[in-house]
C-alpha cells in the first residue's frame, strides 16, 4: 500500500464509484478504499436478513416473507431517466455491459387527494382527468411549444428568450392554473420546490423535454428505467470498470485517516498503520466530517407488501410524486415502488419507499400522506438520515467531498453532483454526447 496514487477514493457509494471509474478511464492511478466489507456505502442494497438486522436488531425475519437472498432492498432508491445523465454516463463508460435494465411501468402524480398518471405530451394532456376542458387546451398549447422548442433554432422560440424570461412568466403567457403548474413543475420537470418559478424558464423546458424524450424511448408508461436486482449493481459496475483500467480496490479498511501536509493539502491516507500517498482525495461526507456541514434530514419509510399500489393500473414498478403544495409542505414527497419483476423481491412481493426532506421533529408522521397511498403492508421500517454538503475549498486542500443523497426518487441531482466534482478534479467536462441506442443492446425489456 506504500505507493503513490493520483487519486484515492474513500467510500464505494454510487457517486464515488462513478468518479473512480471516470478517473481510471482517464488514465489516472486510482486507489479505492472502503471501511465496510461491502460495496455501495449509503447507496447499498440489502437482503432481507441484512434489512432485519439494520432495523430490527437480532430478530429473524418471518418465514412468510420468503427467502432472504431474493430481496435486494435499496437504501437510496432512485429510478433512472431513460435519456438522462446517468444513462449517458453508463454508455460513455461502457458500464452498460455489466447491467440489465427494465423499464418502469408508471409515473404518477398526487393531486387533490387522488393519484393520476402524469401527462407528458400534448395528446396525453387532452385525455388527462387532471384538467378541465379549457385547461386541457391551454396545457396542450404549452406542451406543443415545449416539444417544438429547439435552443439552436430561434424560429422555434416564438420571440421568447427563455434564458432571461422566468418560468412564472412563460407559464403566465399560456394562462395555466396553479394545479397544472404544480404537476408540470414537480412531476414532469422534477423540481423539488417552487424556487424554479423565479428562475430562467430554459431549465424547466429542458427538463420537460428530457422527460418526454425518455418516455418516448421505450414506449412504456414512464420515462424511467431501473436495473434488474436493484441499484447495488451500479457501484459494482463502475468498480469493475475502474479495475479494468488499473484501479485498485480495497474493502474492509477500517479507520481511513486522511493525512495533510504543512500547507493543509492532502498528501495521503492511512489505514491499519500503512499510508498510501496521493495528490487528491475523493470521498463521501463520512470520511471528512470536519469539511462538511449538515443541510437537512431525509425521512423515509420502507414497506414490504403483497400487492401493487392502488390506482396505479396494477403497476409492478412506479413512481408517485406528491407535490409540496398538495400536502401544505415546503418540499415534495416521493413514493417509489418496485417488485419481483425487477428481481428485488420474491414472487408476489413488492417493495415500496416513501421519502421526503424532514421538516419537523416528528418525521414519521410527515410521511403519513405517502404511506396512506400504499394500502395494506406486511412490514414497515422507518429510517432518518442527515444530509451534508462540503464547505471546504478544494483548490486549497485537494479534497473533493460529495453531497449526501437527497429524497428524490430519480438520479438527476446525484449525477449533476458527480459531473461537477469531475470537472473540479480534472478541469474538464465529461463528453456525454453519446449514441443512446448503444444502451439497448445490453438491456432486456
Amino acid at each position: 500500500m506504500d505507493e503513490e496514487y493520483d487519486v484515492i477514493v474513500l467510500g464505494t457509494g454510487l457517486k464515488e464509484c462513478i468518479l473512480s471509474g471516470l478517473l481510471s478511464v482517464d488514465g489516472l492511478k486510482v486507489l479505492h478504499m472502503d471501511r465496510n466489507d461491502y460495496y455501495g456505502g449509503d447507496s447499498t442494497s440489502l437482503n432481507l436478513n441484512q434489512l432485519w438486522k439494520r432495523f430490527r436488531g437480532e430478530d429473524k425475519p418471518p418465514a412468510h416473507l420468503g427467502s432472504s437472498k431474493d430481496y435486494n432492498v435499496d437504501m437510496i432508491p432512485k429510478f433512472m431517466m431513460a435519456n438522462g445523465t446517468l444513462v449517458r454516463t453508463l454508455i460513455h463508460t461502457d458500464v452498460t455491459k455489466y447491467l440489465s435494465f427494465k423499464a418502469v411501468d408508471g409515473s404518477y402524480v398526487f393531486s387533490k387527494g387522488k393519484i393520476h398518471k402524469v401527462p407528458a405530451t400534448d395528446m396525453e394532456a387532452l385525455k388527462s382527468p387532471l384538467m378541465g376542458l379549457f385547461e386541457k387546451r391551454r396545457a396542450r398549447n404549452f406542451f406543443i411549444y415545449v416539444q417544438d422548442y429547439n435552443e439552436a433554432d430561434p424560429k422555434t422560440h416564438q420571440g421568447l428568450d427563455l434564458t432571461t424570461m422566468t418560468t412564472r412568466e412563460l407559464i403566465a403567457k399560456y394562462g395555466l392554473s396553479d394545479d397544472t403548474v404544480d404537476f408540470i413543475g414537480h412531476a414532469l420537470a422534477l423540481h423539488r420546490d417552487d424556487r424554479y418559478l423565479n428562475e430562467p424558464a430554459i431549465d424547466t423546458v429542458k427538463r420537460m423535454k428530457l422527460y418526454a424524450e425518455s418516455l418516448a424511448r421505450f414506449q412504456g408508461g414512464s420515462p424511467y428505467i431501473y436495473p434488474l436486482y436493484g441499484l447495488g449493481e451500479l457501484p459494482q459496475g463502475f468498480a469493475r470498470l475502474s479495475a479494468v483500467y488499473g484501479g485498485t480496490y480495497m474493502l474492509n479498511k477500517p479507520d481511513c485517516k486522511v493525512e495533510f501536509d504543512m500547507e493543509g493539502k492532502v498528501c495521503g491516507v492511512t489505514s491499519e498503520g500503512e499510508t498510501a500517498k496521493c495528490k487528491k482525495v475523493v470521498c463521501d461526507p463520512s470520511y471528512l466530517p470536519n469539511k462538511v456541514r449538515k443541510i437537512g434530514k431525509v425521512a423515509r419509510a420502507i414497506a414490504i407488501m403483497s400487492h401493487p399500489i392502488a390506482s396505479t393500473n396494477d403497476s409492478h414498478s412506479v413512481q408517485i410524486i406528491l407535490p409540496q403544495k398538495q400536502l401544505g409542505r415546503k418540499s415534495d414527497m416521493y413514493v417509489f415502488c418496485c417488485s419481483y419483476t425487477h428481481n428485488v423481491a420474491p414472487k408476489g412481493k413488492f417493495i415500496a419507499f416513501v421519502s421526503t426532506e424532514a421538516e419537523t421533529d416528528n418525521p414519521q408522521s410527515e410521511l403519513k400522506p405517502g404511506i396512506d397511498l400504499l394500502g395494506q403492508v406486511d412490514e414497515l421500517f422507518f429510517d432518518i438520515y442527515d444530509r451534508y454538503e462540503p464547505v471546504n475549498e478544494p483548490s486549497l486542500d485537494n479534497c473533493f467531498v460529495s453531497t449526501s443523497y437527497d429524497a428524490t426518487t430519480h438520479f438527476e441531482t446525484t449525477v449533476t453532483d458527480v459531473l461537477n466534482m469531475y470537472t473540479l478534479i480534472t478541469g474538464k467536462a465529461v463528453d456525454l454526447s453519446v449514441d443512446l441506442s448503444a444502451a439497448s443492446a445490453a438491456e432486456e425489456y
